[in-house]
């Protein structure tokens, strides 16, 4: 089993705080859907259970399209999207890895096909297991 790492996150403003566990050797997500792609999103997907929102929770927004399945939270103040509930993984949480304070050293970006995402979506559900 490998040994996992907590990691603290947050928004721009700093008023929502979460903590990640996930390993040292982490693989993170470029997707080139409509709304990865204008927000630079880095998709790190992990178990809900590896994830805690630690402040801010009454000053998030949801945002939802398409399908509503997917929940986009957003800070109020600052607008920054640093973590959601994919639509690929309402089991998980995909926290944006650029929102993460002190990234994991061995950080490792691989291209996702989001563009074509009802082709695609498979490769990501094993994720949130």
């Amino acid at each position: 089993m490998t040994e996992k790492h907590r990691y603290s996150g947050s928004c721009h403003c700093g008023d929502v705080t979460f903590e990640v566990q996930c390993a040292n050797d982490i693989e993170v997500d470029e997707c080139n859907c409509s709304i990865c792609k204008k927000s630079g999103y880095l998709h790190l997907i992990v178990p809900k259970r590896d994830f805690q929102l630690l402040s801010g929770e009454s000053n998030l927004a949801c945002y939802t399209f398409n399908t509503k399945v997917a929940k986009h939270y957003f800070c109020r103040t600052c607008g920054i999207k640093s973590f959601y509930i994919p639509r690929s993984n309402p089991d998980g949480v995909s926290v944006n890895a650029r929102c993460l304070d002190d990234p994991a050293p061995n950080l490792k970006i691989v291209s996702f096909d989001g563009a074509h995402w009802e082709e695609h979506a498979h490769k990501l559900a094993h994720k949130s297991k």
